[in-house]
């Protein structure tokens, strides 16, 4: 059954790398790179489920804030056009 799992989270990473490679816009690039990162979460915690390790949940929570405070400064950017801090 997890083999199942992992399948199709791959087959899912793929076509989201797809879309990000190929995305006509900006921000269909940031919802597929959003997409990727959420789909590689979803592996980490399949795997803590199969290999009964709880540790793997702690770092999918971690990544999953990471990854919404990067989505939030994506969007931002986005909105404004420029860059979120001051150029040097």
């Amino acid at each position: 059954m997890l083999s199942g799992v992992f399948t199709l989270l791959s087959l899912a990473i793929l076509l989201a790398l797809f879309r990000l490679m190929r995305g006509p816009s900006l921000p269909d690039r940031v919802v597929a790179l959003d997409l990727t990162a959420t789909i590689v979460i979803g592996f980490i915690a399949v795997y803590a489920v199969a290999t009964e390790r709880p540790l793997f949940l702690d770092l999918a929570m971690v990544s999953a804030l990471i990854v919404f405070i990067a989505t939030v400064a994506f969007a931002y950017f986005i909105e404004k056009g420029t860059r979120p801090w001051p150029k040097s």
